[in-house]
């Protein structure tokens, strides 16, 4: 679903994403945020593999989370995205994690543009520059309230 640049993504919570407590482990989060990165890489009108076949790769450089509230097994979350940042060389992208319309995580990666071949990094604006309107075009700069 798309509503003003924003992909959301549900996702409902498995027993193996728990821990002792019986809640989602920190870990499990940044697997979300990928699922949720990739479904809205989707509205920006391409695909990761189409991507990379392009010659194009978004390497992880930066990974942060809050956490606010505790998920539990079988909890069904929606996992909003944005694209908070966007220079030729990098994104940004921002995530929430919301239950019955509470937030109970948040968080960002920041991501490099580089060549699939020589992993140096690329101007997404030279190398794609419709791709590079697109993602400019959709980015937002602070959550909706």
């Amino acid at each position: 679903m798309k509503v003003n640049n924003i992909s959301e993504l549900q996702i409902r919570a498995r027993y193996a994403e728990t821990d002792m407590m019986g809640i989602i482990h920190h870990s499990v989060y940044p697997v979300w945020y990928e699922a949720a990165r990739t479904e809205f890489i989707k509205l920006a009108g391409l695909t990761y593999t189409e991507l990379e076949k392009g010659g194009i790769m978004l390497p992880l450089s930066e990974l942060n989370c809050k956490y606010l509230r505790p998920v539990k097994y079988e909890d069904v979350v929606t996992i909003q995205t944005i694209v908070s940042k966007l220079s030729f060389a990098k994104i940004e992208f921002s995530y929430r994690v919301v239950l019955n319309g509470e937030i109970m995580a948040s968080g960002s990666t920041l991501h490099g543009f580089v060549d699939a071949v020589t992993f140096h990094p690329v101007s997404l604006k030279k190398q794609r520059s419709e791709l590079y309107e697109k993602l400019k075009e959709m980015v937002v700069t602070e959550w909706p309230e």
